[in-house]
């Protein structure tokens, strides 16, 4: 008689996705690691909750180097400043530091005291998870010496960061056939990763011969492009022209992949086009909200499209980045393919800065 338990327990990636659902609601996660925190993200944050964080002992402010930077503090750390939290701190001062909205209006915040000394992990491990559950890179943490609460989500940071780290398992959900306006006849499968994260799509279009390199397409996702016609980016127009240059070629794949803002989310894009509206480019919107320029991550593609039977692709992009990233990921390209769609005096500017500083060529 087989006497091994049935593993029903969470699994670290699950119990990974289980902290990003706790986070974006305004819930402690536990963090063990050189030592134990509470951490919780500042946007979700409640008065009554910070007020039960304060009473464990003195809080830490969690930032990337990137935000602590339009705020002129000290990333000691490298990557990230721990900012020493006053006692008569509250939700609006922290606020305040996390998100860029007002800081034009009110460009002193400090001085602000960073730490430069004790360990950094629980507070690197926070900041990953609240940009994986695209909230804005900034965690409260509170030291945690007596019992874990109960009910809260526990990680290791050890294992927080292996499950970040490491590329997701896609399974094919369903695909159907599927008539397109611009393509004409194609197959649309649903791919789903096994860390709890969104889907990703495939639309193959006509039968792609898997023996010769594909016409083929990486696009994030842009609700405000793809769906509302906006102006302020090419991305619809891409779309559009990419589905179109397959229709004509009468083969091709285009993976739409659920990386909004380029891997932000939708509402940090939201936030980095209110900065843009400020004056500010995309880059340095990206930069004062405490992102990179860009936070996608491209094994998603490439795992898309082996599990496609694709290993070689002519690939339509102007971004060569992409190009490098997907042979780094086991995918030839043997050829960048231009996709020149959507100029305006509405986008002119953005295009321009995604050519002096991402290196896209247009």
């Amino acid at each position: 008689m087989n006497t091994t338990p049935l593993p029903l327990g969470p699994t670290p990636s699950e119990r990974l996705n289980r902290a990003r659902a706790d986070l974006r609601m305004g819930l402690p996660v536990v963090l063990t690691g050189d030592g134990a925190a509470l951490a919780v993200a500042v946007e979700t944050l409640s008065p009554a909750r910070l007020m039960a964080l304060a009473a464990l002992g003195p809080l830490t402010l969690a930032l990337t180097a990137r935000r602590a930077e339009t705020l002129k503090a000290r990333a000691y750390d490298g990557d990230l400043a721990r900012i020493r939290v006053p006692k008569d701190a509250d939700l609006r001062w922290l606020r305040a530091l996390a998100d860029p909205a007002d800081d034009l209006m009110t460009p002193l915040k400090g001085p602000l005291q960073t730490l430069r000394e004790g360990p950094t992990d629980l507070a690197r491990t926070a900041l990953a998870l609240t940009k994986s559950a695209h909230l804005l890179p900034a965690a409260l943490l509170a030291p945690l010496s007596g019992p874990t609460p109960e009910g809260l989500t526990t990680l290791t940071c050890t294992e927080a960061t292996r499950a970040l780290t490491s590329e997701a398992t896609l399974a094919p959900v369903a695909a159907a056939r599927l008539p397109m306006a611009a393509a004409g006849m194609g197959r649309l499968h649903i791919f789903r990763p096994d860390d709890g994260a969104e889907e990703h799509y495939a639309i193959e279009v006509g039968t792609p011969d898997r023996a010769v390199p594909v016409l083929a397409r990486l696009h994030s996702a842009c609700f405000t492009g793809d769906v509302l016609g906006s102006l302020k980016c090419d991305c619809g127009p891409q779309l559009d022209a990419a589905l179109t240059q397959m229709g004509v070629a009468g083969a091709g794949v285009l993976l739409y992949l659920n990386q909004e803002g380029r891997g932000i989310g939708l509402a940090n894009k939201m936030r980095a086009y209110s900065l843009q509206d400020q004056g500010f480019d995309t880059v340095e919107a990206n930069h004062r909200l405490g992102f990179e320029d860009d936070e996608r991550d491209f094994r998603i593609g490439a795992g898309i499209l082996k599990k496609l039977g694709f290993s070689a692709v002519r690939l339509l992009t102007n971004n060569p980045a992409k190009v490098r990233m997907l042979e780094a990921n086991g995918i030839t390209v043997t050829e960048r393919v231009p996709l020149h769609a959507g100029l305006s005096r509405h986008n002119a500017a953005y295009l321009a800065t995604k050519a002096a500083k991402s290196g896209h060529i247009l």
